[in-house]
């Protein structure tokens, strides 16, 4: 076989260098334009033809394969980094050729893309309650150690990919992913709270009257007006799954101007979603900050906020907080949906996205710790004025208890100790003889701060009520509603549009056609979305929306994060994508990530993924339904025929990746046999200037000479990693 070099000795030297002249501007026109995205596909395609070149390598390619190896095995090296970087240089200065790839106006609205992606309202909405029923301060622990080990390193992983590449992801069966539906209406659920925002009382302030009557609907008056109003006027919810309906008409308005607003804020692309980031990101943030410092100063917030401070050591050992803390991280910062990949291919690969890995993995968690303060105070706050309605319940209890003659006289409740009862009433009961005492407990409710605060703390909506109970504490109250569900609103905006993002970036990557029409193909995923979350807003609605939250995303995401894991690491090679990371911005990271790569991160998500199937197979699944006989919410179970639908939606959406990996499978073992039958192939290393500037290619023995001058300025070729 020849090489490269061998094939073009024998052109008379003018033409040779005419030829290698243009040739060179053809290569290095090659070597700036866009790279295919690392899929599992893609990778084994590359292993194939490898594998079918082996048998054709030059002596040569041996000897550069040698080399390379020299160099690899020192590749922590200093004095070897810096002769990369120095080759890279040349190449990259040489080959920095504008496409036609639109890019972020500046880096800041590539930053608030990504960071309006990550925190978005599922931060909001699961995370405090999660952290209640999983060990308070022991989940924050895990969460913690969760993010450093395996979120940040994924979300390098998937920032660097989609910079280096240009290239969005492969997922493109996200489209039809019914999480999306879920997403966009919990936004839908804050906008209806946005429009009941506009008039004065606010209309969960207090229960309604029946219909002509002066009294107040019983099923309001056994539980508290924020949720009854949560509950029947806004998910207008069944007591079961099962009984479901046409959608609610308020729901399916609102969920309508939801994806029209996203829509129009990415109609233009890139130009009309990064100045709408400034409002959907920085203005959520300014709210925010104000309400936790108001929410500070309710009475009975300190003792919301010691559950988070007091963790349970037992929920360090318990292996279902890991996997529930696991399901919570991924979903909440957002790795596996293709999107952080999608937004990092339209910034400079010069960009340091070490750096930003760990700025959006940080505002994340900040935001996620400033819910629970704020969600435990404003809990905290109602479980106080819950416990001491109980308190005033049981001195009116009393003073009948007197009246009726069953208690004598010295019985009563003080009445200068109604000033201050949760503090005095402890002491009361205890200076009582105690012959009364023991009569009297006999009538009277048991008063738990702690039981207060966990029956507050029930339920996922527990967030979304916490913020129309804050409102009840300013001299405003509906102008502050107005504020909060905007901060909501633009909260879920934010992360919608980068959802939306991670799906038109690989359908345009995939299909170029589809790049001259980016308001049609907006406007076509938008409408479908719309079309496809109208299951959400049913009056089961909310239950599909927890069986996907609770059941079926993790599964799904999980697996996909294996694979993207397995693909770029093990596949590609990840000391090879560490080299990449060199060219991106032009020095080493900590060789702790490779570690992190090939063994912490495929680990971690194993166990989860495992345990997460070990968990559905072994538990029934079960929801949080609403009872409107007694006014409470009750745990209920699933139907079977849920729990069908359930497999059905996970196989439809792990599906797609084993096939596209057969059918690429197929492809290239065709296509290399067809090819192999006409002309002699001979597999040529890669150039050592660029080391993942271009993958391992075939060529015919006619192509071979396009690379000889490069190859004489960079001194030799080194295959991939």
């Amino acid at each position: 076989m020849m090489s490269r070099r061998d094939s073009a000795e024998g052109q008379p030297q003018a033409e040779q260098d005419e030829q290698n002249e243009q040739d060179e501007q053809n290569e290095l026109s090659w070597t700036a334009g866009p790279l295919d995205s690392v899929s599992v596909t893609a990778a084994t395609s590359l292993a194939l033809q490898s594998a079918r070149s082996k048998s054709s390598l030059s002596e040569k390619s041996t000897e550069n394969e040698q080399k390379y190896d020299n160099v690899s095995s020192h590749v922590w090296s200093d004095a070897d980094y810096d002769s990369m970087l120095e080759t890279i240089e040349k190449v990259e200065s040489a080959g920095e050729i504008p496409n036609n790839r639109p890019s972020w106006a500046n880096k800041t609205e590539y930053l608030l893309a990504q960071v309006g992606f990550s925190v978005g309202l599922s931060t909001v909405w699961r995370f405090p309650y999660l952290c209640f029923h999983n060990g308070g301060g022991s989940f924050l622990i895990i969460y913690v150690f969760l993010m450093f080990l395996v979120g940040v390193p994924l979300l390098l992983l998937e920032m660097a990919a989609g910079q280096r590449m240009r290239q969005g992801s492969i997922g493109v069966w996200k489209i039809v992913s019914p999480w999306l539906g879920g997403v966009g209406v919990l936004m839908t659920w804050s906008l209806f709270y946005l429009t009941q925002s506009l008039q004065s009382p606010l209309p969960w302030a207090l229960c309604p009257l029946l219909e002509n009557s002066s009294q107040f609907d019983p099923e309001c008056v056994r539980t508290i007006p924020t949720v009854y109003f949560w509950y029947r006027h806004v998910l207008n919810a069944s007591d079961k799954v099962e009984i479901g309906g046409l959608p609610v008409t308020h729901l399916s308005v609102c969920l309508f101007v939801t994806w029209l607003i996203t829509c129009i804020s990415m109609i233009k692309g890139l130009k009309s979603s990064g100045k709408m980031l400034y409002v959907s990101v920085f203005l959520p943030y300014i709210i925010f900050f104000f309400l936790l410092i108001r929410s500070l100063m309710l009475k009975g917030a300190g003792f919301g906020l010691k559950h988070i401070l007091s963790a349970k050591v037992s929920a360090l050992y318990s292996l279902q907080v890991w996997r529930r803390t696991g399901n919570q991280l991924f979903l909440s910062l957002g790795s596996g949906f293709g999107s952080f990949t999608a937004i990092s291919s339209y910034i400079p690969r010069s960009n340091n996205c070490v750096v930003d890995a760990f700025i959006v993995a940080l505002f994340n968690l900040l935001t996620s710790v400033t819910a629970v303060v704020f969600v435990f105070a404003i809990m905290g706050h109602y479980a106080t004025k819950n416990f001491e309605k109980c308190y005033f319940k049981n001195a009116e209890e009393v003073r009948n208890l007197v009246v009726a003659g069953v208690l004598p006289p010295e019985a009563s409740f003080p009445e200068s100790l109604y000033q201050d009862i949760s503090a005095t009433y402890s002491a009361w009961v205890s200076s009582l003889p105690e012959d009364i005492r023991n009569v009297l407990l006999t009538y009277l409710t048991n008063c738990s701060l702690n039981e207060e605060l966990k029956e507050v703390m029930e339920g996922p909506g527990v967030a979304l009520v916490a913020f129309t109970d804050i409102v009840s504490v300013f001299k405003r109250p509906a102008f502050w509603a107005i504020i909060i569900f905007v901060f909501l609103v633009t909260l879920g905006l934010s992360t919608l549009m980068g959802i939306v993002q991670g799906i038109i970036t690989p359908l345009q990557d995939s299909f170029s056609s589809l790049r001259k029409h980016t308001k049609l193909l907006t406007v076509s995923i938008c409408a479908f979305m719309f079309l496809s979350s109208l299951v959400f807003v049913g009056p089961s609605g909310s239950y599909y929306v927890n069986l996907l939250d609770d059941y079926w995303a993790s599964v799904p995401l999980f697996c996909v994060l294996i694979m993207e894991n397995i693909a770029i690491v093990w596949i590609y090679g990840a000391r090879r994508f560490l080299a990449d990371i060199i060219i991106i911005f032009g020095r080493p990271i900590p060789p702790i990530y490779r570690w992190l790569w090939c063994y912490a991160s495929p680990f971690v998500l194993v166990v989860l993924f495992l345990s997460t199937l070990i968990h559905l197979y072994l538990n029934p699944i079960s929801y949080i339904a609403w009872n409107s006989s007694i006014s409470n919410e009750v745990d209920q179970s699933y139907p079977s025929w849920m729990k069908i639908l359930l497999i059905v939606l996970i196989v439809v959406t792990i599906l797609p990746i084993p096939a596209y990996f057969l059918y690429t499978l197929y492809t290239v073992y065709f296509s290399a046999s067809k090819t192999h039958s006409r002309t002699t192939v001979t597999f040529e290393p890669e150039a050592k200037g660029d080391i993942l500037g271009s993958r391992p290619r075939l060529h015919s023995r006619q192509g071979l000479k396009k690379m000889s001058k490069i190859d004489k300025k960079l001194g030799g070729n080194l295959p991939a990693m």
